[in-house]
């Protein structure tokens, strides 16, 4: 064939590929290699999970499940990038390519799945509850015959206390608001005896809104719980599996003991287990496209799961939340890894 003809049916089947969509669209982890960091969504402002801190450096469980991810990838918890999202456009912004990554709480549902996002294992546990103020003397759901209650109009919650009462014959007086704002306000106005909503964010109410947040206590509305998952979008399955075992190295670690304070000293350990982990014995880091040692440097740029808990919701916040179900496994909760192996 002449080199001029040949070079025409070269052109031809290019224009023709992208005409008929048959050029292949970048990966995820190429795209964001070549941006140099992951685009993640955020909420507004909840304390514990996503908050912009007075140096305008992000805080929170979430945002460190998103750095978790920018280790994996870039070594480095600074390549992260954060967009605030209300609660009715993140999937939006997920699924149109804005953000890349999802970590903020969110509930994993059939309809969400099936329009287009991926869950990967759930990094919070919740459910709805009470809180009172201490002096009332009340503690359980039993105690509530006949309290009023302070909660959202058309939320779940205000099903929840409704199913509640009726369940427990409580005569519960539900005073309703038309957004949580009002609903708060209300309570700590004394117009209401109890607060429903979920559990962390009746932390963070008395965390951030309660004079005295020691006069207030919160207890469980009913036995549901409420899983929330960090989520990517449908079609890329290496960025599934990248946001997913990044998140997984955090439980793993606790698991296995791996502190950040002593993951230094366990390269050195014999047990299998914990060198594959770390990337001593390889085959993980290749699995996944990454560095062997993309675990271990996870843990020693932020920590493991317990830490990342204690540091944002629990004894060491603000929130002071219990580990509850979100304890691992073997402590009674709900938290567990698959192998690194």
């Amino acid at each position: 064939m002449h080199l001029s003809a040949w070079k025409t049916g070269i052109l031809a089947i290019s224009t023709l590929a992208v005409m008929t969509g048959v050029v292949e669209a970048k990966s995820t982890l190429e795209t964001v290699k070549e941006r140099g960091y992951v685009t993640c969504g955020a909420g507004d402002s909840t304390m514990g999970f996503y908050t912009p801190g007075n140096d305008g450096k992000w805080e929170g469980m979430e945002i460190d499940t998103c750095r978790a991810l920018a280790v994996a990838i870039f070594n480095d918890k600074e390549k992260a990038r954060f967009v605030p999202l209300s609660g009715a456009k993140r999937m939006a912004a997920l699924q149109s390519g804005e953000v890349d990554y999802l970590p903020r709480t969110t509930i994993g549902t059939l309809q969400r799945d099936a329009n287009g996002v991926n869950f990967i294992p759930p990094n919070f546990y919740g459910y709805d509850g009470f809180m009172v103020r201490k002096d009332l003397g009340v503690t359980q759901i039993k105690d509530m015959t006949g309290a009023s209650v302070c909660v959202q109009s058309g939320s779940t919650t205000e099903v929840t206390a409704s199913d509640v009462s009726r369940a427990n014959n409580l005569d519960l007086k539900l005073t309703t608001f038309e957004n949580p704002v009002a609903a708060r306000e209300a309570f700590f106005a004394q117009r209401c005896d109890a607060l429903i909503t979920g559990n962390a964010f009746l932390a963070s109410v008395r965390a951030t809104q309660a004079k005295k947040p020691d006069d207030y206590i919160i207890f469980k509305a009913n036995d549901i719980i409420n899983a929330s998952a960090p989520a990517v979008r449908h079609g890329d399955d290496q960025w599934f599996d990248l946001a997913k075992w990044s998140f997984l190295a955090l439980i793993r670690a606790e698991e296995l003991g791996i502190t950040q304070a002593n993951v230094d000293e366990m390269l050195k350990s014999a047990n299998p287990d914990i060198r594959r982990f770390l990337g001593v014995e390889p085959g993980n880091g290749a699995a996944l496209g990454l560095d062997e040692k993309f675990a271990y440097n996870i843990v020693k740029q932020l920590g493991n799961y317990g830490e990342l808990w204690d540091k944002n919701l629990g004894t060491k916040s603000p929130m002071k939340l219990e580990r509850e179900y979100n304890a691992l496994v073997r402590d009674g909760g709900l938290m567990h890894s698959d192998p690194f192996n």
